[in-house]
């Protein structure tokens, strides 16, 4: 058998046809085409990060795959607020790409036009409804609107995760007060309604996708909403991109390079006392006088 198996050495080698050349040909188009969808998607999710007067902001995506579904974003808005959403679209890979590209573009024209983020939500969903129940997906999605001069978190969420809120004077982790609305793709006619929430000196607010806490060990443990709690409760002193580091590494540690199925994206805003500002590359600099 094992003659046999070495045969191969003593024949002539087979000339490859044009039809068995092509695969490699088409296989090589697709990878550099993947990873220029990568290099465009990795541009669009880690643009500039507005300087926020009050307080500090940051956001992270890590894709399962080389490309993945999950979203966020900052919009500065005239009235000197920051308008933050955070998104995840249902399914993986390329299709889930394509479709974050949407969201993103009827995030970016509804922040233009509305005047909260509930609104901005029921803009969202008037744009995608038709595309995204032809492709039979869907978008889970929190907005919210940060402004520097009242503290005052107002938001708006289309079946997504909670946030959770660190008070840092109390050293409480709980999640946001909870506000009803279903993913964008579900009904025609949505209206996202919002809450109010007022932010004192050294609070944080942790936006995530359901990644972080379905992350799964070797044992197919999830690391679940009090791991992440823990996480956040050892870290919370830290500046933003310090604590999400220390989210990352806990669940590396858990995970111990076990491969995800679903990505993994947070955005972190904390609020310190100063000068109320919100700047951008892509918006006019406002100044707000407290």
């Amino acid at each position: 058998m094992f003659l046999d198996s070495l045969s191969f050495l003593h024949q002539e080698p087979e000339r490859k046809s044009q039809s068995d050349e092509e695969p490699t040909i088409m296989d090589k188009t697709l990878q550099r085409e993947i990873n220029l969808a990568r290099n465009i998607q990795t541009k669009l999710l880690n643009g500039p990060t507005p300087k926020v007067g009050g307080g500090e902001v940051t956001g992270t995506s890590l894709p399962a795959r080389l490309i993945g579904g999950d979203y966020y974003d900052f919009y500065p808005l005239v009235n000197g607020k920051l308008r933050i959403v955070i998104g995840d679209v249902m399914g993986k890979g390329i299709p889930a790409a394509m479709l974050m590209i949407l969201t993103r573009g009827a995030f970016r024209s509804a922040a233009e036009s509305t005047q909260g983020p509930g609104d901005t939500l029921t803009a969202m969903n008037r744009a995608l409804y038709n595309d995204l129940r032809s492709l039979k997906s869907f978008v889970t999605l929190f907005c919210a609107d940060w402004d520097p001069s009242t503290k005052t978190l107002t938001y708006a969420s289309a079946g997504h995760c909670m946030p959770l809120h660190i008070s840092g004077e109390k050293e409480a982790i709980k999640e946001l007060p909870r506000v009803s609305g279903i993913m964008v793709g579900g009904l025609i006619n949505q209206v996202y309604q919002e809450k109010s929430i007022q932010l004192e000196d050294k609070d944080i607010v942790f936006f995530y996708t359901d990644g972080i806490i379905e992350a799964v060990n070797k044992k197919k443990e999830q690391f679940k909403l009090h791991r992440l709690i823990e996480t956040l409760n050892i870290n919370f002193t830290k500046g933003v991109d310090e604590l999400g580091s220390a989210v990352i590494d806990a669940i590396n540690a858990f995970t111990e390079g076990t491969a995800q199925k679903d990505d993994i994206t947070m955005v972190i805003l904390k609020i310190q006392k100063d000068k109320s500002d919100v700047s951008s590359y892509n918006s006019p600099v406002m100044n707000i006088e407290e």
